[in-house]
């Protein structure tokens, strides 16, 4: 069952067609399970920083909760998730500083990702205004495909400084001994990112952040992609270079993911 709500109603074809292709937004999306979210106050964060950033004002946070919710009741316990922010002046004008935001609640049918191991491809690209969690990314299903035409099952992206920021729809995480290592450069910091580095902490496991290069690659001793459907997918190869006993290090991150309660909104 999928709905669509917007600002806590449900959406009509008038309130869709203007968003059609639209490409001045932000979101977040989560997966639910149980009417609950992990996570919820790193979603709620990302979406009023956002807020600010692309509209110079946010919307409370309980009235996104409360569109949230109410969207839940309408179908499911265990849902995807997407919540999008935009204002209804759309793209290619400049609106007025206060005009007021609207909100598109989705729900879809659950996901919990691509088993794997993946093989990923490497591309020189970098994400305009990688902080924030924005749509209209062509290039992201571009590389993917492209990725996919060449025999690899995805890309991960490198700056031009050479280092790996992030992969299509992914956050990257790399093991070196037993040490969890973040990479280093611009990027979208995920909600799953944000509880993993919170929940190993806890456990004591090691982590660090640093640039990782592909010629750091041989040196490593597993890689994983992650994002909002799963804590970890293993890497078996990026590039040319394959990654060893990326299993056993996409468990460890399953495991410590596993710690974080799920929140109703």
């Amino acid at each position: 069952m999928t709905v669509v709500q917007r600002n806590g109603r449900d959406a009509t074809a008038a309130d869709l067609a203007p968003l059609a292709f639209a490409g001045y937004a932000h979101f977040t999306a989560a997966q639910v399970r149980g009417g609950g979210i992990r996570g919820l106050d790193l979603h709620l964060t990302r979406l009023r920083e956002a807020s600010v950033r692309m509209f110079g004002h946010a919307l409370p946070d309980d009235r996104i909760r409360a569109y949230v919710r109410t969207a839940l009741a309408a179908g499911p316990a265990d849902v995807s998730l997407t919540v999008t922010v935009y204002s209804r002046p759309g793209e290619f004008v400049v609106a007025p500083g206060d005009t007021e935001l609207d909100v598109l609640v989705r729900t879809g049918p659950p996901n919990a990702g691509p088993a794997g191991p993946l093989a990923l491809t490497v591309v020189d690209y970098e994400r305009p205004l990688p902080g924030i969690k924005h749509v209209g990314e062509v290039a992201k299903t571009f590389y993917m495909r492209q990725a996919v035409a060449a025999g690899f099952d995805d890309a991960a992206f490198v700056d031009r400084r050479g280092r790996f920021s992030e992969a299509t729809i992914w956050n990257l995480a790399f093991r070196e001994g037993n040490t969890v290592v973040w990479p280093e450069a611009d990027m979208l910091i995920g909600t799953s990112m944000g509880i993993l580095r919170s929940r190993l902490a806890e456990l004591g496991v090691p982590q660090r952040t640093g640039p990782v290069t592909p010629g750091d690659l041989p040196r490593l001793s597993g890689a994983v992609v992650l994002n909002s459907w799963t804590p970890a997918v293993p890497i078996r190869r990026i590039g040319t270079v394959d990654i060893p006993d990326s299993e056993e290090f996409a468990q460890l991150l399953h495991r410590a993911y596993r710690e974080e309660p799920f929140v109703a909104p």
